[in-house]
């Protein structure tokens, strides 16, 4: 009988723990389930859909031609007088005095100099000059054929010089060539630049894109766009807040944003950045981009505290209460009459 009752109460005992442990179990789930149920939603950026300026470019390379060169062949003994290379000149000035003659800019240009191959006899005894007219620049580029049809005359180009990258220089399209070029699969162009400072050198080569078919429309930033494989999707937010996994499709890409050919309206809400916090059908605290951030009142605890502290008791202000170190009434008018 002792044997069997000692095994009814461990038995007894057994499932009371496994109850006590199921109950604590359950308790503390409900208790945190409470705690982050009441969490506030994650202040997100959102940003609402709006039409952006697209365009398709051809970027390719070119070397920087004056619009207008002459070039003299001098003998050396022939000159009078000193030219002066590298200067500006204008159209009737005389470019070198020479015995017999005299050189005549037949426009405003700027006097260059050219030497023969060092292994020519002739560079001893002879020079060549140049005249060179780099107020306007053409750069002969090749267009690959495949986009041979999009290119036409009076198209916009952006040219940057290699030796100022920082720098944009604007361009048209001057004029293109009548058939494709079999051997190199190419039609080619030819670009018209402004030039007047002439910080571009003649010569030079340039960086060349040019734009076609500019066209208007929407635009997300390429910071609110989540990549799966070849599908591309954005979280959009309704008016209650809640954010909705939506799937776009996608066009070109232009200065850190990225047209949306269909998937979006405009006016539409979407989540610009922050979007390892967002999760499909969650409520979220929308901020606008671009929104200024509010003032940190840290400063302001700080000094608040601090005149807590001071309004505080002191330790040892029952000390000042025995007046220990003040003198008695009567003493203060002895010393006085003294």
């Amino acid at each position: 009988m002792k044997r069997s009752t000692k095994v009814i109460s461990l038995v007894i005992l057994f499932f009371f723990i496994i109850a006590a442990v199921i109950v604590s179990r359950t308790m503390i789930g409900n208790h945190f389930k409470k705690k982050f149920s009441k969490r506030p939603p994650p202040g997100i950026i959102v940003k609402v859909v709006q039409e952006k300026l697209f365009q398709n470019k051809i970027e390719t390379f070119g070397t920087a031609v004056p619009a207008q060169i002459k070039s003299y062949n001098i003998e050396k003994y022939e000159i009078l007088k000193p030219i002066k290379f590298n200067t500006k000149v204008n159209k009737g000035d005389v470019i070198a005095k020479l015995k017999n003659r005299n050189i005549i800019a037949p426009f405003n240009g700027v006097i260059g100099k050219r030497n023969f191959s060092d292994d020519i006899k002739v560079s001893e005894s002879s020079l060549v000059i140049n005249i060179e007219d780099a107020s306007t620049l053409f750069v002969d580029v090749d267009i690959p054929e495949v986009f041979s049809t999009y290119v036409s005359k009076g198209l916009s180009v952006d040219i940057k010089f290699s030796g100022n990258k920082e720098k944009s220089y604007k361009g048209v399209v001057e004029s293109l060539a009548s058939r494709i070029d079999t051997n190199k699969r190419s039609l080619a162009a030819r670009i018209k630049l402004k030039n007047q400072s002439l910080e571009i050198l003649p010569g030079a080569l340039l960086e060349v894109t040019i734009r076609y078919n500019e066209r208007n429309s929407l635009g997300i930033p390429d910071t609110s766009v989540i990549l799966e494989g070849n599908k591309v999707y954005i979280y959009k937010v309704n008016k209650e807040n809640i954010t909705k996994r939506t799937e776009i499709k996608i066009g070109n890409r232009s200065q850190g944003y990225l047209e949306v050919t269909s998937g979006l309206n405009k006016g539409d809400i979407i989540v610009a950045e922050g979007l390892k916090k967002v999760r499909p059908n969650g409520k979220i605290k929308p901020i606008k981009d671009g929104a200024k951030k509010s003032k940190s009142n840290w400063g302001k605890k700080n000094k608040s505290n601090k005149d807590n502290s001071e309004t505080k008791k002191s330790k040892f202000d029952w000390i000042k209460k025995l007046n220990i170190f003040k003198k008695p009434d009567s003493k203060k008018k002895d010393d006085k009459n003294k």
